[in-house]
């Protein structure tokens, strides 16, 4: 029975990584349906390219950094409990690689393939291990020095401050570092508007995202015994009020009714396994809000061209959702209790000013040595020929 159950175990973390993995499938069409046709290319072969590197930095040192345990012993070792431990990695690498992911889609249009490499390599290898280590590997005595203080350690169910918080502040700080696309934002103080070019790839991106988010949800369990139908049906809850407020505050627009069910998703990670359905569902709407209200103000008030609107919905959505944890989960509101408000919160700051460290720290390096973005010869023709030599439709191309 003992082998019987470890086999489970095995299968339900592989399976679990595989619906994460395709996830990634939907971060490049959530991105190659934002950006303009001219810059397609480029948004498919990032996000694989970003996989491949993550899998190496996270493989060879994330990991080890993150919970203290390599890979670099025997494989009669690594294939005992039926290579439960691999299969631990490889879902968790997804998670990792989610990072650079969700950077790709704020610095769309304009980055440089290489350095983006080098930054993939760092923040997977050591930036976001060092507070996922502190969060879920209990590594160097935070979580301890929170339970003292707060009566609770921080609770991060799925990664909305560990992954998607972390994610979206480090987003914010490339997108600062590289500065807005060529004319987005024009010396008389008007702005060129640069509409999505493809409405059914972003919904396809945004329907396989939120297909895989139960994988990245309910298999967080990382085992049979803990599956909880709560996770699934909370994240339903959260999924489905996010997108109703989004369409609703965004006046029909389908970029924002696409983003909105992500959103929703983003800020129940946290707490999906604390709160009751009729406070997750509160919890996706909040998150909804925040998108639309949020995106609108960084475009149009404040000038800062993310372009996928990766800071307000993972960078603000996956804050809240660390904090709602503390809110939504206490049993005065339906949910199961072990939370604190005042854990949450001080995790929750503590998981952006670590992000914003690492992300000045990272691009700013770069900076130092090589250029960011590309010039603006390459930026004007586009990604796709600039850095590929092809664009999406090649039939459609002049010949070289």
């Amino acid at each position: 029975m003992e082998t019987l159950a470890q086999g489970a175990d095995a299968l339900f973390v592989l399976l679990g990584a595989i619906m994460v993995l395709a996830m990634h499938a939907g971060f490049a069409f959530l991105e190659l349906g934002t950006v303009r046709k001219k810059n397609q290319v480029n948004a498919l072969v990032k996000i694989l390219v970003d996989f491949a590197v993550s899998t190496i930095a996270y493989f060879f040192v994330g990991y080890l950094v993150a919970y203290g345990t390599g890979f670099l012993i025997g494989a009669e070792t690594l294939a005992q409990k039926n290579g439960y431990e691999l299969v631990k990695f490889f879902f968790l690498l997804t998670f990792a690689a989610a990072i650079p992911a969700i950077v790709s889609g704020g610095i769309a249009e304009r980055a440089r393939f290489g350095p983006q490499m080098i930054a993939t390599a760092v923040i997977v290898g050591l930036v976001y291990p060092l507070f996922e280590g502190v969060v879920w590997g209990g590594r160097f005595g935070l979580q301890a020095m929170l339970k003292d203080l707060a009566g609770a350690e921080f609770h991060d169910f799925a990664g909305s401050v560990v992954v998607h918080a972390v994610g979206g502040w480090i987003g914010l700080v490339a997108v600062l570092l590289l500065g807005a696309r060529s004319n987005r934002y024009r010396k008389d103080g008007a702005m060129s508007a640069h509409p999505p070019s493809s409405i059914p790839f972003l919904a396809l991106g945004a329907w396989i995202l939120a297909v895989g988010w139960f994988g990245f949800n309910v298999m967080s369990a990382q085992s049979v015994a803990k599956i909880s139908g709560l996770v699934a049906v909370n994240s339903l809850m959260a999924m489905v009020g996010g997108t109703l407020v989004a369409v609703v505050m965004g006046r029909n627009d389908p970029g924002f009714a696409y983003n909105g069910p992500l959103a929703g998703l983003v800020a129940v990670c946290a707490g999906s396994d604390v709160m009751h359905p009729a406070g997750a569902l509160v919890v996706g709407g909040v998150a909804g809000a925040i998108f639309v209200l949020l995106f609108t103000w960084t475009q149009n008030k404040w000038k800062v061209d993310d372009v996928l609107g990766v800071w307000p919905l993972h960078g603000l959505c996956g804050a809240w959702g660390g904090i709602a944890c503390g809110v939504f989960g206490q049993p005065a509101l339906g949910g199961l209790g072990g939370v604190s408000f005042t854990a949450q919160l001080l995790g929750t700051l503590a998981g952006v000013a670590w992000a914003l460290a690492g992300g000045f720290g990272v691009y700013g390096a770069i900076r130092a040595f090589t250029p960011l973005r590309l010039t603006p010869e390459e930026e004007y023709e586009g990604a796709d020929l600039s850095i590929h030599r092809i664009g999406a439709t090649p039939e459609r191309e002049a010949s070289w």
